[in-house]
């Protein structure tokens, strides 16, 4: 009989503890790998830069707060003028995993979705060309921008690279329940095991899974019963104008669910409790008792994972040649 080699030893071990990981519908989020840091650090610039609103204002933290878990904890989100957003925010955390961005997934990428809210007139209410005319006016950016991608780079498609470059870093890996996945069994607590175990038996990982434990599909709300909502949003259908895709929206991630509440595309749910047994409801037509929404609401708390560690940035002054801010006007 052949010896195996070390490498062989190695290669078998692998395979023999793969499929404990591979079986699950889960899979573990890693850490993020930053080869351009330079683009990021411009990109996080941006992010928190006001001034691509037209009140000046308004910045693409304001409604994806990194401080709380990349959302605005409200069930919509407000915009220029104290207007009332059409829909809940979802979370910037994790939205690489995304299939496509927004509710509706209108946004094929995150640098496309980037675009979208800067010439909103019911979010950052700017357009394009002055956005890009506010950015060009400041030497550092003028210095930063060519840097990266050369002379008179300032420019819509640069910026909203620069941005999607900065959210792709926005991860959130090492959660308890990804210690789990990996092989600690006492990274989460029986109770959370439970949760997992319930989550898989009823059927929710047909839609929430992968990563992200979701924003891998697109599924009609209220699949069993209606979902009834004052909200005004239809989703996909606004997209394809398919009759089919009416009330059709992307599934969300799981990931830091603790933290981004209210939930679902209208906001109006508060707790996970309440969210669980919703979904439980309309999407699966099952009943969950108190015992079995505790365990399921323990694993989901598992799904929390570090938060980016952003340090903020120290955005360059307005000159006499930046368009002025008009935060009050129509």
């Amino acid at each position: 009989m052949n010896k195996l080699t070390p490498l062989s030893l190695a290669i078998l071990a692998t395979m023999m503890a793969s499929p404990a990981i591979a079986k699950e519908p889960i899979s573990v989020i890693e850490p993020v790998k930053i080869t351009e840091p330079e683009k990021v650090e411009l990109g996080k610039m941006l992010f928190f830069e006001p001034r691509l609103s037209a009140s000046g204002f308004i910045s693409c933290n304001s409604c994806h707060n990194l401080s709380m878990g990349g959302v605005d904890a409200l069930p919509t989100s407000i915009g220029h003028n104290w207007q009332e957003g059409p829909i809940n925010s979802p979370t910037v955390l994790n939205a690489e995993y995304n299939l496509a961005q927004f509710w509706d997934g209108r946004a094929k990428d995150l640098q496309e979705q980037a675009a979208g809210p800067i010439a909103n007139p019911g979010e950052m209410a700017h357009t394009h060309s002055v956005a890009v005319e506010t950015i060009n006016s400041i030497p550092e950016y003028q210095q930063r921008f060519a840097a990266i991608y050369g002379k008179d780079s300032v420019n819509l498609e640069n910026l909203t690279d620069a941005i999607a470059e900065f959210e792709k870093t926005l991860v959130t890996p090492n959660s308890p329940f990804d210690q789990y996945l990996k092989g600690d069994k006492k990274a989460i607590s029986e109770q959370a095991k439970n949760g997992y175990q319930l989550f898989k038996d009823r059927g929710c990982t047909s839609c929430h899974n992968g990563p992200a434990v979701g924003g891998t599909m697109y599924m009609k709300m209220g699949l069993v019963k209606p979902f009834h909502t004052n909200n005004p949003s239809e989703g996909r259908i606004a997209v394809t104008g398919q009759e089919h895709d009416r009330m059709v929206f992307k599934v969300p991630t799981l990931r830091n669910i603790e933290l981004t509440y209210p939930y679902f595309h209208d906001g109006a749910t508060w707790t996970l409790e309440e969210a669980v047994n919703t979904m439980s409801d309309i999407q699966l037509g099952q009943a969950l008792n108190e015992q079995e929404t505790a365990d399921m609401v323990a694993f989901l708390k598992s799904l929390t994972g570090e938060q980016p560690q952003i340090v903020l940035p120290i955005l360059p002054p307005s000159n006499a040649n930046t368009p002025k801010p008009v935060p009050f006007g129509k």
